[in-house]
């Protein structure tokens, strides 16, 4: 153990989510620094942040949680009838008919059911930076399952595929609809496209530090090639890939691939997510309870033909409840490959986003540190 620091601040109530903080930034592994906010009803009441380099306003490879927004943009359309849950996504996109996936609709892509999951011989690091790029080689590529059989997550394909519906439908991208619809009016410091002028404060991310005995582990249980959790982690491409370069690359955080490319820090990404959980500066919130529900209902649920684990899917979110028995149906959001996590409960008026600068030994959906404190943040709001 080693003393870090923690620094911001805890409305009253909620001092005891500021302990299990200090706790778990003084554990060594996450030497690399972490962040904490949440808003209740609207407000912020946690805002927390401490180890190496890392401050609140700290810029961080926040990967997967672009699922999550691309996700809310989704929702939005939905809402207002420019996009059709049970509509074909080949009458959007006809090239992806290709290979027997005609059937595909969009409700069954958000749901991690299409099986398109990555193409023979993987992609390079810069194909993986362009999701047009992306979208063409997996339309005019076969399914790796029968679609909507069975669901497997599609890690670093759901992004370029549900964008493409959505420009084809719109003529506008989900950056460019998050941009002017959600994070300039409600001023997120959390992008889809990091601007250059914002380059400074982006803090690099870094690799994970496994001990002996996870080292161990690692050498004993090698990734098969041929495996569908190779193939939807692009582990099988003919040049290595770099999951923590992926995250440090200029050219992915310009361009924000909607599958891993989000860039912010927990504070923006937890306004995101009040502003979804209920009324934020005024405004009511952007899903009705109608839209929510359906897009936090389990579409997917049980075993993972990716990643052979039990799992659950909504549209796009993940329902949280799924994972974390504290919080409520309604709640949604989604992990980030260093561990963190985010996540709205309209049911409480939380929204929560903890984040982190280096990658956790199979921290999976969320660091295991999420673990201890969803439930110091749950049971500090029904307190008051």
């Amino acid at each position: 153990m080693t003393d870090v620091d923690v620094h911001g601040t805890v409305e009253p109530g909620f001092e005891s989510v500021r302990e299990v903080f200090a706790e778990i930034a003084a554990d060594e592994a996450r030497d690399g620094g972490a962040q904490l906010a949440v808003h209740h009803h609207g407000r912020l009441v946690v805002d927390l942040w401490g180890g190496d380099g890392v401050d609140g306003d700290s810029l961080l490879a926040l990967y997967s949680s672009a699922k999550g927004v691309t996700a809310l943009v989704v929702a939005l359309l939905v809402q207002e009838g420019a996009l059709e849950l049970d509509r074909e996504v080949a009458s959007w996109w006809p090239e992806f008919a290709a290979e027997g996936k005609g059937g595909v609709t969009l409700r069954a892509l958000l749901a991690h059911r299409a099986g398109s999951i990555g193409v023979d011989g993987g992609f390079t690091l810069d194909e993986l930076a362009d999701d047009r790029v992306v979208a063409a080689r997996l339309a005019a590529h076969r399914p790796y399952w029968e679609p909507d059989s069975g669901h497997g997550y599609h890690s670093l394909a759901f992004g370029a595929l549900v964008g493409e519906v959505v420009l084809r439908a719109t003529g506008r991208t989900v950056q460019e609809l998050f941009e002017e619809r959600v994070r300039a009016p409600y001023a997120l410091d959390y992008y889809l496209g990091l601007p250059e002028e914002l380059e400074p404060r982006f803090r690099t991310a870094l690799p994970m530090q496994p001990t002996p005995a996870q080292q161990a582990f690692l050498a004993e249980n090698p990734l098969k090639p041929d495996s569908l959790t190779a193939i939807a982690f692009n582990a099988h491409a003919e040049s290595p890939f770099d999951l923590v370069a992926y995250g440090n690359s200029r050219t992915v955080r310009a361009k924000s691939p909607l599958s891993g490319g989000g860039v912010g820090t927990a504070r923006g990404l937890s306004r995101l997510y009040a502003a979804v959980a209920g009324e934020l500066d005024g405004r009511p919130p952007l899903l009705t309870p109608e839209t929510l529900a359906e897009f936090a209902r389990a579409h997917s649920q049980g075993t993972d033909l990716v990643t052979g684990g039990k799992n659950a899917f909504g549209l796009g979110f993940v329902p949280l409840a799924t994972r974390h028995p504290s919080l409520s149906p309604l709640a949604v959001g989604h992990s980030g490959a260093p561990g963190t996590q985010s996540f709205a409960d309209a049911a409480t008026g939380l929204a929560y986003s903890y984040a982190r600068r280096r990658f956790g030994f199979m921290s999976g959906p969320g660091a295991p540190e999420n673990d201890r404190l969803i439930p110091a943040v749950v049971e500090a709001a029904a307190a008051l």
